[in-house]
């Protein structure tokens, strides 16, 4: 290997770790309040954890990267949809 993709490969693990972190919070946080955001956000940085950690794979998996990011694009929809159901909710 080369010296940029081990660096891109630790670069994956930093981010998987804090994604995995965040979700950690966020699950706290539903269980403490009760909030359905909370719920949304974790499932999102769920997401991003699964999606760094392919990534950290990526030269080893026969599947082409590109389709790696619809998983961010769902995530990124997933904290779209509790920001919107949160102020749906605090409306009605």
């Amino acid at each position: 290997m080369n010296l940029q993709h081990d660096a891109t490969v630790f670069i994956s693990g930093m981010l998987a770790a804090g994604f995995l972190v965040a979700v950690l919070f966020f699950v706290k946080f539903r269980r403490q309040t009760g909030d359905r955001l909370f719920a949304f956000f974790a499932a999102a940085f769920a997401l991003l954890f699964v999606q760094r950690v392919m990534l950290g794979f990526a030269p080893y998996a026969p599947v082409h990267v590109e389709w790696y990011y619809l998983i961010r694009l769902l995530a990124f929809l997933l904290i779209i949809a509790g920001i919107v159901d949160k102020n749906r909710a605090e409306r009605g």
